[in-house]
Formats: C-alpha cells, structure tokens, sequence
C-alpha cells in the first residue's frame, strides 16, 4: 500500500480533467453509475446540482470518452459572452425570444462543428448537400479557422447580414436554393430567423452514426460586471433555447444511428430562477438531479462512498490490501467517528467525513487533500491517518476556510463584496454561539440591522426582515433547524438534506431551535461562547 505522502487524490475542478495529460487518469477515478446512464437519455435536457457535485465531471467524462456510442462536448460561458450579448441587446434593441433565437443558432453552430469533426468526410459530403453547403459557408466566414467556442459563435450572430449572405451563396451554388435574398444590417431578426431554418435544413438532413451531446456549463458564475439582471435575461433565453431545441427541432429528424441533444449544467436555485413553464416535470422528467445524500445506518451503500473507496483503490502502483481489510477507505482510516449511535461490524471514520461535509464529492476530496497537506508539512512519515489528523485544529481551519470560500462565491453571484462582508459582520453579534433560539436569533437580528444603520450602509435585500435573513441563511446551509418531538428523537434538517425534486428549494421553519454547520465553526468564530 502507498504512504501518504505517495496518495494523489487529483483536482477539485473536473475542468482540469479535460486537459490531454489528465484523460487517463480521470477515467481511473470516474464511476459510471445511474447518472451516467440517465444523462444520454434522449429525453434529458438540464444537469441540476449543486456546486461541488459533480455536474462538470459528468460532463468532462462525456466529452473524453465515447460512452454508448455518445460523445459530448463542453462549452462555457465566460464573462466576455455576456458583454456581447449585453452589447447585442443595446445594439439591435432585444427582447427575451431574440435572446432564445441567437442562442439556437450558437448552439445549431457548435454541434454542426462537432459533426463535422467526428463524422465529417468526402462520402458524408455527398450524401448531405445542404450540410457541406453550411460548412463551406462557416468555411469562408472564418477563413477555415473556427475556434469552436460559444464567443466565436456569437460573432457569427453579430454580424448576421455577412452570415445570411454567405450561407444563401453557398446554397444556392450547391443547388439547394433557387431564389436570390438580399438582407441588410437593419434586419437583424430576419437575418438571424433566415440563418436558424439555414442550420435547421442542413442538421435534417444528415444521418448521424453517433449521438452527440453539448453540454454548456458555466452559467452557475456571474462576473461581478455583469448585472443580474442581464445575466437572468442571457441564461432565460439559453434555457428557453435548449428546451425548444431539444423537443421542437431535434426530435424530428429521422433515420441514422445518432442523435443530437444539448444539455445546460445549472445550480438549483438558479433553476428556479429560470420561470420555465411546468418547472416540477422539466426536473422529473427532463433532468438529472445530482443527490448524493445518505444516512449514517446505510452509508456504505451510498455512491458517496463509494466514489471515495474507489479514489483510494485506483491509487497508482497500489498493492494488495491485508486480509483484514475489505475496504480501501477502512486501510487508511481504520478509527471510529464519535458518537455514533449504534453498533457498526466496520470502521465508522467516513461518518466524520459526512458531518463536516454537504454530501458532496468535491468536499470529501478537499478533506482527504488538506488532511495530507497538514501531514507532510510537519514532515511526518504515516502508512495511514489517524483520527487526531482529522481532528487536528489546522486541518479543520483550512477546510472551514475552504467552505467559506465556496460560500462567497454563492453569495456575490447574488450581491455585492459589501454585502458579503457586511453579512459575515452578522456572525461577530451571536457572541460565539453555534446553537441559538429563535428568540436569540431575533435579538441578535436586531443588534445587527442597527450597527448597519448605523453606518449608514444600505440594509441588502437578503437582509430586509429577520424571516428573511434566516430562510437565506437556510439555503446555503449555513444553519439547520432542529425539531424535537415530544416523544421521539430529535431532527435535525438541512436544506441539501431535505431538497429533492419535488421540494427543490426547501423552507426553514421559525420558532425552532438553530444549529451552525460544523465545518464552518473556524471561518466564522463560533462553538465557543464570549464572556
């Protein structure tokens, strides 16, 4: 068995599996499971998860492999993106469908050159005219250099009156067209309607040996540049386009092997954001929701363990495990998590894991990387951890810090960096508590709402009332609600817990009982109450 020091538990970011270098060694660590299999489903058209869940992952898996004969592609959305879109909207004067209407062709653009890639040939050319007379047109417009990437495609969009022009030449040399159009720069969204049925005849006609996949992801960042309501109004009309596109358009064409699909990568609550008419069937029916909850009785047969043991066992050069051990996970951490009720026939430790995690693979990755990294710079040479590396107080303040990291970026793609510091202010006033009334909440609210005003900063719209602030503070699972029935155990309920595809966004209840996240304890300065 590999030491500590010799463990590689990999990146956080699945973006960096898509690097050549990484292929290998992300598929060593990838499990196909149900997920996988639900997402080349025809009828899926949205990957809902949490950050940290794994969305990218699959999709990065997608897009290096071909996996039953479907191969994807991802392509992010960056900060540029938005300010074109931004730029095209002041522009030409858009509206909500016009912003659907150019992300069609973006999209119909990107898989056509995935196509071509994949299938592409002299033969495939003279079977499918119209789509060789829609290649020699992006040809030309990009002088046979087409970064497939969505900012390249939305120059294409930009300037529609040249694009219009080229694919109306190219089919009706190829024969394809008989008339003769004229387009100008002042009709942009018949430009724009005129190059959709363009793309739309040529993706009809070809028959397709594989099934291919565009994933878009990177929508779950909001540059601070952007104003909300710009990005609302960009991924509203994305959304509305993969949906249309997926149901309208891709499910009429007939014959060949292959099909084509393109899936959006998208946080929950950024989901609901969305307005989709029947939003509760699209995430039943047309979505993959990413829950890796378990429940201490039955964790090892969660995939959440199973994804650990299984970043263990691929480990390189990794030897025959002891008889005594069956489990990969049990080798290096071979002690009990702290009370536990019950009695377990094998080590509990990754129940500690699940206290100080959201039941996500990225944060088990993070507590595994930071727990060797604590380890080797005490220069300590181990064959295993012990629990008090897991209980040891830098550990615990790296990860908490980590945590807090990944909070942030939730909280400013909503509002400000002033807001969130005056948000972290909120926590110096609960006096170091980790459990508090609803009572103490409210007065410690009110302490806090008057030192904002006191600085005569604007209170932020999370911030307006004390209900407010808590059901905020329960959808980032900073706090859970405890309920205590009178003849039962205590509950304790989280909102990454109770969330599933019929309570997407669950409520916190008031007049309750509140306890701070455990692995946020450090970041935020609480467990230990101020004299």
């Amino acid at each position: 068995m590999l030491s500590i020091k010799n463990l590689d538990f990999g990146f956080a970011d699945a973006e960096n599996y898509k690097r050549r270098e990484n292929k290998n060694r992300f598929n060593k660590i990838f499990i196909k499971n149900n997920y996988l299999e639900d997402l080349i489903s025809p009828s899926v058209s949205f990957l809902i998860g949490e950050k940290g869940t794994g969305k990218t992952a699959y999709a990065v898996y997608l897009s290096n492999n071909n996996y039953k004969n479907s191969l994807g592609i991802i392509r992010y959305i960056r900060e540029t993106e938005y300010q074109k879109f931004i730029a095209l909207k002041q522009e030409k004067k858009l509206g909500l469908s016009d912003y659907a209407s150019i992300w069609k062709v973006i999209i119909y653009l990107l898989i056509a050159d995935k196509v071509y890639d994949k299938e592409g040939s002299v033969e495939f050319f003279k079977r499918f005219g119209k789509f060789k007379a829609l290649k020699d047109a992006m040809d030309e417009y990009y002088h046979k250099a087409f970064a497939p990437e969505i900012i390249q495609a939305l120059q294409f969009v930009q300037e529609s009156k040249i694009a219009a022009e080229l694919l109306a030449k190219y089919a009706k040399a190829s024969g394809e067209e008989k008339e003769t159009f004229t387009f100008s720069e002042s009709r942009f969204q018949t430009n724009l309607f005129y190059i959709q049925k363009k793309f739309e005849s040529a993706l009809s006609q070809i028959r397709l040996e594989h099934n291919h996949i565009l994933f878009i992801d990177g929508i779950d960042i909001r540059p601070s540049s952007i104003p909300y309501d710009e990005y609302l109004e960009c991924i509203k009309g994305l959304a509305n386009a993969v949906w249309e596109i997926n149901n309208d358009f891709f499910p009429t064409i007939k014959g060949g092997k292959g099909r084509m699909k393109v899936i959006l990568l998208i946080r929950p609550d950024i989901f609901v954001s969305l307005g989709l008419q029947n939003q509760n069937t699209k995430i039943r029916d047309n979505s993959v929701f990413l829950d890796w909850r378990t429940n201490y009785p039955n964790y090892r047969n969660s995939k959440i363990f199973h994804i650990s043991n299984h970043l263990l066992e691929v480990q390189e050069n990794q030897g025959e495990l002891p008889n005594s051990f069956n489990k990969y996970w049990d080798y290096y951490f071979n002690w009990d998590a702290p009370n536990v009720k019950g009695t377990h026939k094998e080590p509990t430790s990754f129940i500690a894991f699940l206290r100080w995690s959201y039941y996500r693979p990225r944060d088990i990755v993070m507590m595994l990387s930071i727990m060797r990294e604590v380890i080797l710079e005490k220069n300590l040479s181990k064959e295993i951890f012990d629990y008090k590396d897991f209980d040891n107080v830098e550990f615990k303040r790296r990860y908490s810090n980590y945590l807090l990291g990944e909070l942030k970026d939730h909280l400013t793609f909503y509002y400000s960096e002033d807001n969130y510091e005056l948000f972290l202010k909120f926590f110096e006033y609960l006096q170091g508590k980790n459990k508090f009334s609803y009572e103490t909440y409210l007065e410690t609210y009110k302490q806090f709402i008057e030192y904002t005003k006191s600085t005569s900063r604007e209170v932020p719209k999370f911030m307006l009332t004390a209900n407010d602030f808590l059901q905020f503070l329960y959808d980032l699972n900073i706090i859970s609600y405890i309920e205590t029935p009178e003849f039962d155990t205590r509950y304790i309920r989280w909102c990454f817990r109770e969330r599933n595809y019929s309570n997407i966004m669950p409520k916190v209840k008031e007049g309750v009982e509140y306890q701070i996240f455990y692995g946020l304890y450090k970041a935020l300065n609480v467990g230990q109450e101020f004299t």
